[in-house]
């Protein structure tokens, strides 16, 4: 039977994202071998969230993902981006402050997830700390890339701070303004 559970799952995983039809009818076998089986679980939730963005529905495969087996750790990222599509935001963040806790997990995706999630709340200055924990976890230039790409669009998010109208310069300015005036007119 785990020949042809591995089967199913085999053809889910090459037809996804281009032929959903097969993926779905694929999984719907490799489930009905094992309705615990947190790879089909989660390509399924996948589906539901990317797809077809029924994010309650994806919530529950993962859920159900991670109850077969809490060492899925492919599952927490995406898992994570449902809550944060979602609005769930003391969710995510209870979900990562847990996965971050487990050997394995990819701590770099953990604490950027982390950031998005300030960034969402607009807590910017913290978000920028969080990417800054994330770059030293991270082993990828390109990784390492995009989180200063991240870093950038939350700083420019930030609200500017107005610059202060020093009085005193504006008034010196006016005294030789009107002095060059009357230069001009004499």
């Amino acid at each position: 039977m785990s020949n042809l559970l591995d089967k199913y799952l085999f053809q889910a995983l090459d037809a996804y994202p281009y032929n959903l039809e097969e993926a779905v009818e694929s999984l719907n076998y490799a489930l009905s071998y094992d309705d615990k089986n947190p790879i089909a679980l989660c390509l399924m939730g996948q589906i539901y969230a990317e797809n077809l963005r029924n994010y309650e529905e994806a919530k529950e495969y993962y859920q159900q993902a991670l109850a077969a087996d809490m060492y899925a750790l492919d599952v927490y990222p995406k898992y994570i981006n449902v809550l944060l599509w979602n609005e769930d935001y003391d969710e995510a963040e209870k979900l990562i402050d847990f996965a971050l806790t487990i050997k394995g997990t990819d701590k770099a995706v953990l604490y950027l997830k982390k950031g998005i999630l300030l960034e969402q709340k607009q807590e910017y200055k913290a978000a920028l700390k969080v990417l800054k924990t994330a770059k030293i976890y991270a082993y990828n230039n390109y990784f390492i890339s995009d989180l200063e790409g991240d870093e950038k669009r939350i700083k420019d998010k930030m609200p500017k701070k107005k610059k202060k109208s020093n009085n005193k310069k504006k008034g010196k300015k006016t005294k030789n303004s009107s002095k060059t005036s009357k230069k001009k007119s004499n």
